[in-house]
């Protein structure tokens, strides 16, 4: 029996959404409102199979964006749960900058164990979540579960195994791609390299496991399985004329003149929109969101100020520094600190068994100048523990296993080391996190 979703993969959750929600807020922003304006058409183009949407709930909503989108421009009513607090409680910053006068509940809670009562909502919906399921059938269940009779689940943006691909290895966003790849990119012609979804590299390097088993005819049946209804929505990439060309052949190719060929040989996204035939608990309002996840998995995905973890973008950090660093910079949940050429820092154990450190951080494109690539040591009370070579830049995180020990003195190298002519300082890469975890 698969595992729907390990507890490890919550944890890079938390940790992934804290870090990009609005860690860049103008981008973010950006690439918020142009998904309302590409799920909203979804909603437009399925109004009458999905009729009223109050109570409605949104699972995984990040920080809500859609959610705010269905209570402003639709008139619902209803939820936005995701695992990450933070990433919800920044949704207020949308109120702001959008004037929105309407918000949906806040919620945090896990999709497996939604806190709703069965067949208590008219609406579920989920945008670019179910991938991260390796069982999409057990997120099924749970929405089944609290959708009333006649009840309406609404999913988009999840990806359609591609056929035609030599599944060589996993590719970058296309900002971090290097210019062979862009020129690939541009003609159509990567996606027959890659192994998956063009970006999926950067959740997957967080430890958010990306389920892209699923083809067309997996996704039909297991619709039919659970659903007595449902209409399709498929996007099948066109990218240049390496992937028009066979898009229109596959076209050509279907007796119905349908999209159903292409989206297996050249994968895309599926929507879809699928019909379905008392608690005394109480919890706290946090920053505008009620955490009903449970206690124990609580304590463990927001641990707060802890002496097994340093976060850039927690106060009462800097306690745990020794020498190296420069001043915090950065906005919200993306705030770091460059180095130079060594820095060092202290975590202890607070939890029993065999521990790894986890190490997040930054490659600026400045350092590979030197046309060499860079280089990150990491070493615990005096012991190399493990050594990583990079040869892009953009997000890195790595992990290696510590020796037993009650804490650490933690050892960070990198190179090669570089200036900015305005500015006295020496870096090298900048690092947002430092964490024990327990081996898997």
């Amino acid at each position: 029996m698969k595992e729907a979703q390990a507890f490890s993969v919550k944890r890079a959750e938390v940790e992934f959404h804290n870090f990009a929600s609005l860690g860049e807020p103008e981008r973010a922003m950006a690439v918020y409102a142009e998904e309302n304006r590409r799920r909203g058409g979804i909603i437009r183009n399925h109004g009458g199979f999905i009729g009223a949407m109050s109570p409605f709930l949104e699972i995984g909503s990040n920080v809500g964006h859609t959610s705010y989108m269905l209570a402003n421009e639709f008139g619902a009513d209803g939820f936005a749960l995701d695992i990450s607090a933070d990433a919800l409680r920044y949704g207020a910053a949308l109120e702001e900058r959008w004037g929105l006068a309407r918000a949906p509940v806040k919620v945090a809670g896990d999709a497996l164990n939604l806190p709703f009562r069965d067949g208590s909502l008219r609406l579920v919906c989920a945008f670019q979540m179910l991938s991260q399921f390796m069982d999409v059938e057990a997120v099924f269940l749970e929405v089944k579960r609290v959708l009333a009779p006649g009840g309406v689940f609404l999913f988009a943006e999840e990806p359609l195994k591609r056929l035609l691909s030599l599944r060589l290895y996993r590719c970058p966003y296309y900002d971090t791609m290097k210019p062979w790849e862009r020129t690939l990119y541009d003609s159509g012609l990567l996606g027959y390299l890659v192994r998956d979804v063009i970006g999926a590299h950067q959740e997957e390097s967080f430890g958010i496991r990306q389920n892209h088993t699923m083809g067309l005819r997996d996704w039909h049946g297991l619709i039919r399985k659970h659903f007595a209804a449902h209409e399709y929505e498929i996007c099948v990439p066109e990218r240049g004329w390496g992937e028009r060309v066979v898009k229109r052949a596959a076209q050509r190719a279907d007796r119905h003149g349908s999209e159903w060929i292409a989206a297996r040989l050249l994968g895309g996204t599926l929507a879809g929109t699928l019909a379905c035939p008392a608690c005394g608990y109480q919890a706290a309002n946090d920053g505008g969101v009620y955490n009903l996840l449970p206690s124990a998995e609580r304590r463990e995905l927001y641990p707060g100020d802890r002496e097994d973890l340093i976060d850039f973008s927690q106060p009462g950090h800097e306690r745990r520094l020794l020498e190296g660093w420069y001043e915090a910079e950065g906005v919200f949940g993306n705030r770091y600190r460059w180095i130079a050429a060594r820095a060092t820092a202290r975590l202890a154990r607070v939890r029993p068994g065999a521990q790894r450190l986890r190490l997040r951080g930054h490659a600026h494109e400045q350092a590979f100048t030197y046309k060499q690539p860079v280089t990150i040591e990491a070493r615990a009370n005096g012991a190399r523990i493990g050594q990583w070579t990079l040869d892009r830049s953009g997000l890195f995180l790595v992990e290696a296993d510590l020796p037993d020990a009650p804490e650490y003195t933690i050892e960070i190298l990198a190179g090669p080391t570089w200036q900015v002519p305005t500015d006295d300082r020496v870096f090298s890469v900048n690092i947002s996190m430092l964490r024990l975890v327990p081996r898997d």
